[in-house]
C-alpha cells in the first residue's frame, strides 16, 4: 500500500519550516501567473546567463514523433543520438561536452533527472512535447534549480497553459521505418470564466532504422484548472508505457563498415556457435506514471507565490534472452553461471551443471515524492526570489529468473538479486536581482543542498551493494550586467555547483563528489531585426566525473572521478531578419576541453598521461537554420549541424575517436486557411540527413587486461562500438484541429 497522502502532508510539513528561506525572480514588474511556478528558475536578459528560449510554435512543426532530445539538436553546443538511430525511442542530449545525467531536467520546476541514476529517460514520456508549451536551456550552471546541480545545462519545462477557447485536435504522421504516431489533444475552454480540462492521447510505434530497434510507445496527458484573477491550481496526471527492442549494444568497426544496421540483441546459438534466430522479447518495458499538484497565487501587486507537489510511480523491467555460446564465447559475462543467478550446481553421472540458457528480468519498482515552494516579489529595482524543494525517493532493484534450461531447485520468478535505494534530498535558495541605475544590475543566488542515499542488498551474483551516505552542498552564484546602451548588454558571472556520485558510480567503486566552477563573460545584441550573443566560459572542475566510455551490463555509461579538468569555450548565437522572408539563426560553439592529471594503467604499469582530451567533448559544434517564408500560412527552413571529432574515451587512443560529421533536415510547414468545420490543417514535412550522409553520433570505448594469451605478462586491449544513425529518412504529419 503506497502510503502518498502521508508522505505529500510530511512534505508539505517541511516546506512550511522552510519557507523563511530565501530566492530571486525575473526584472519584469509582472508575472503571469502560468508562470509563477517556474519563476525562479529561469532567466531574462537582465541576468547574467547564456539561455536559448523555446516555445510551442517553434517546435510544432518537427512535432512529428521523434523525442524532445532530437528536437533541441539545433541548439549551441547540442549534440543528440539516437540507439535505435532514427530519433524514436531510446535518445539523448549532450551540452557542452556534457552528458545527459549532467543536464538537469525539471517539468514544472518538478525534478525529472531519475533519483539515482541522474539520468534521464526521455523515452518514458513519449510525444511530451506535444504537452510543452515553452521550456528554457540555460547552459552552464546557470541559475540554482531543484535537482541534482546542472553541470552541463539545466532545462526547464513548462507544460500546456489554460486555454480560453475549447478546442479539439487530432495530429497524425507516417514515416520511415514503419514510423506511426497518432495525437489526440483536447481543451473544454474556460468553462463559467474559471474551470479548463484539457488533455492528450498518444501512440508512437517505428521499428526503428537498427534492425529489431523497434519501439511501442503510449502516453497521456490530463490537465484540470482553476483559474481567477489572483490563482491559478492545477492538478495535472501524465505518463507513458515504453516498450523497446534493446538496441544499445552497437556494432563495431568492421560492421559499421558492411552491415551498419546489425543489432545483435536476443541472439539465438546453437552448440557449435551457429545462428539460430532472435529472441522476440529481448526488450526494455516501463511504465511511468507522474501525478502534480500546482497553486499559483498572486499576493498583491508586488508578490505571488507557487507550491508543487508531485508523485512519480515508475515500474518495468529488461527482459534478456542470454544464450550460453555467446556469453561464453563472445561477450565473456557470468550471467549464465549458477552463482549468479543464485543456482545450486548439481551433477549428471561425473559432469557438473552450473550453467545455464536462462532468461531474466531486471526490475526496477520505484516512488518518488516532491514538494517545492517559491515565493517572488518585486518592488522598485529590487526582485527577489525565495525557494525550497524537498525529495523523498525509494528504488526497490531485483531480478527475476523466467526461464533456465538447467536448473536445480530453481523456480519460474525466483529473485536471483535484491536490493533498495534511499534517496532524501532538501535545497533552499534565495536569489536577488538589483538595478543600481539605467546602466548596472547585480544578481546574487545563494543555494544550500543536503542529500541522504543509502542502497543495501544483493546486487547482481554474490555481490553486494552498501551505501550510506550524508552529503551537504553550499552553491553560490554571482553576477554583474552592463547596459551599454538599449542595444548591448555586456555580463559577468560566478557559479558554483556540487553534486554527489550516482548508484552507478558506488557500483564502480568509491566515488567522490565533483566540484565545478563556472565563469561566464557575455555581450548581448538586440537590435529591431537581429540579435545575437557572444559568450565566453571556464568551466573548472575537481573531481568530475566524466565518462570512461565503457559499458555496464544494461548498457548505461560508466563514469569515474578524474582530479582536475576544464571545458574552455566560445559561443556565438545569432538570430536575423535578413528580409521579410528570410531568417538566419546560426550558432556556433569552439572549446577545449581536458583532463589536466589524467592517469591510466596501461599493460600493468600506472602512467601519467597529464593532459587529454575529456572524452565526448567535441572541439566544435555548430548550429544553422535558415528559414524561408514567403506567405504567412507556409514556410520552408534547412536545419544544418556540425560536430567534430571527439574522442570515446580519455587516453586519447585512436581506437576511440568518432568522425566529424555534417547533416542537414529540410522542413516544410504549410497550413491551409480556416474553412468550414476546421480552424486550422496543417502540413509538415521533415526531411532528415537530405543529403544521405553516412554518420555516427554515440559510441562507446573500453579497456581490459589481458593475462591469458601470455602467462606471466600483461597487454591492455582495446575495444569500441559505434551508434550508427539513420541516413535519408522522413515523417510526413497532417494536424487538424476543430
Amino acid at each position: 500500500m503506497k502510503t502518498i497522502c502521508f508522505r505529500f502532508l510530511a512534505i508539505i510539513l517541511f516546506n512550511q519550516s522552510l519557507a523563511q528561506s530565501i530566492i530571486v525572480l525575473d526584472t519584469t514588474p509582472t508575472i503571469e501567473l502560468e508562470e509563477v511556478k517556474i519563476a525562479g528558475l529561469r532567466v531574462d536578459e537582465s541576468q547574467p546567463f547564456a539561455f536559448t528560449n523555446i516555445d510551442k510554435e517553434e517546435l510544432s512543426s518537427r512535432n512529428l514523433g521523434q523525442d524532445l532530445p532530437i528536437m533541441l539538436n539545433y541548439l549551441p553546443g547540442v549534440v543528440t543520438y539516437s540507439d535505435a538511430g532514427n530519433g524514436i525511442g531510446y535518445t539523448g542530449i549532450k551540452v557542452r561536452g556534457s552528458d545527459p545525467s549532467r543536464v538537469n531536467i525539471t517539468i514544472n520546476g518538478i525534478p525529472y533527472n531519475d533519483s539515482e541514476s541522474q539520468s534521464v529517460y526521455w523515452v518514458n514520456l513519449p510525444d511530451f512535447t506535444s504537452s510543452v508549451s515553452s521550456l528554457q536551456m540555460q547552459r552552464g550552471v546557470g541559475t540554482s534549480t531543484n535537482g541534482s546541480g546542472a553541470f552541463g545545462a539545466s532545462i526547464n519545462l513548462l507544460t500546456d497553459s489554460v486555454s480560453k477557447q475549447a478546442f479539439a485536435e487530432i495530429a497524425n504522421s507516417i514515416g520511415s521505418f514503419n514510423s506511426i504516431k497518432h495525437t489526440l489533444m483536447f481543451s473544454t475552454g474556460l468553462l463559467n470564466d474559471h474551470f479548463e480540462i484539457s488533455g492528450r492521447l498518444s501512440k508512437i510505434t517505428s521499428d526503428g532504422y537498427i534492425d529489431r530497434a523497434s519501439s511501442d510507445l503510449t502516453s497521456f496527458f490530463l490537465q484540470g484548472a482553476f483559474q481567477d484573477e489572483n490563482t491559478l491550481i492545477k492538478a495535472i496526471i501524465f505518463g507513458g508505457h515504453e516498450i523497446t527492442y534493446q538496441s544499445w549494444f552497437g556494432v563495431d568497426a568492421n560492421t559499421l563498415n558492411m552491415d551498419r544496421t546489425y543489432n545483435p540483441a536476443g541472439e539465438i546459438y546453437d552448440e557449435s556457435g551457429i545462428l539460430q534466430g532472435h529472441y522476440d522479447r529481448q526488450v526494455d518495458d516501463y511504465i511511468q506514471d507522474h501525478y502534480q499538484f500546482h497553486w499559483n497565487q498572486k499576493l498583491n501587486t508586488y508578490t505571488n507565490l507557487s507550491l508543487g507537489l508531485n508523485y512519480t510511480y515508475g515500474r518495468g523491467y529488461y527482459e534478456e534472452y542470454k544464450d550460453l555460446w555467446f556469453e561464453q564465447n563472445i561477450n565473456f559475462s557470468e550471467e549464465n553461471n549458477f552463482s549468479y543467478l543464485g543456482l545450486a550446481p548439481y551433477t549428471i553421472g561425473n559432469n557438473t551443471v552450473d550453467t545455464t540458457e536462462n532468461i531474466i528480468r531486471k526490475w526496477l519498482d520505484n516512488d518518488y515524492y516532491v514538494a517545492t515552494f517559491s515565493l517572488n516579489t518585486q518592488k522598485g529595482n529590487t526582485a527577489l526570489n525565495f525557494g525550497a524543494m524537498f525529495s523523498d525517493y525509494i528504488g526497490d532493484h531485483f531480478g527475476e529468473l523466467v526461464f533456465a534450461s538447467n536448473a536445480s531447485g530453481g523456480m519460474p520468478r525466483d529473485r536471483f538479486y535484491e536490493n533498495q535505494g534511499k534517496k532524501k534530498e532538501g535545497n533552499v535558495y534565495a536569489k536577488i536581482n538589483h538595478q543600481f541605475d539605467d546602466q548596472f544590475s547585480s544578481y546574487f543566488d545563494l543555494q544550500y543542498r543536503a542529500i541522504s542515499y543509502t542502497a543495501n542488498g544483493n546486487l547482481k551474483g554474490p555481490e553486494l551493494i552498501a551505501v550510506d551516505e550524508d552529503y551537504s552542498f553550499f552553491n553560490p552564484k554571482a553576477g554583474i550586467v552592463f547596459n551599454f546602451n538599449k542595444k548591448n548588454k555586456f555580463y559577468l558571472s560566478y557559479a558554483r555547483a556540487n553534486r554527489e556520485p550516482s548508484r552507478g558510480d558506488f557500483e564502480e567503486g568509491n566515488p567522490q563528489p565533483e566540484e565545478l566552477n563556472d565563469f561566464e563573460l557575455g555581450w548581448r545584441f538586440t537590435g529591431k531585426k537581429s540579435s545575437f550573443l557572444v559568450n565566453i566560459y571556464l568551466m573548472d572542475y575537481t573531481n568530475q566525473l566524466v565518462l570512461t566510455g565503457a559499458l555496464n551490463d544494461v548498457g548505461t555509461p560508466v563514469r569515474e572521478n578524474v582530479g582536475n579538468s576544464s571545458r574552455l569555450g566560445i559561443e556565438l548565437d545569432g538570430n536575423f531578419n535578413l528580409s521579410s522572408q528570410w531568417t538566419w539563426q546560426p550558432n556556433l560553439t569552439i572549446s577545449s576541453n581536458r583532463n589536466h592529471d589524467y592517469y591510466f594503467e596501461r599493460d600493468g604499469k600506472l602512467t601519467d598521461l597529464g593532459n587529454t582530451h575529456l572524452s565526448f567533448s567535441p572541439a566544435v559544434v555548430a548550429g544553422n537554420i535558415i528559414t524561408y517564408q514567403p506567405k504567412s500560412n507556409w514556410k520552408l527552413a534547412l536545419l544544418t549541424k556540425h560536430v567534430g571529432e571527439q574522442y570515446m574515451g580519455n587516453i586519447d587512443s585512436d581506437n576511440s575517436k568518432l568522425s566529424a560529421y555534417t547533416i542537414s533536415d529540410l522542413n516544410i510547414a504549410y497550413q491551409i486557411l480556416p474553412m468550414g468545420l476546421f480552424k486550422s490543417l496543417n502540413i509538415s514535412l521533415l526531411v532528415n540527413n537530405i543529403l544521405n550522409t553516412k554518420y555516427v553520433s554515440n559510441g562507446y570505448f573500453y579497456t581490459f587486461d589481458d593475462d591469458y594469451s601470455e602467462p606471466g605478462k600483461i597487454t591492455t586491449i582495446e575495444g569500441s562500438g559505434f551508434y550508427p544513425q539513420a541516413r535519408i529518412n522522413f515523417l510526413l504529419g497532417l494536424n487538424v484541429k476543430f
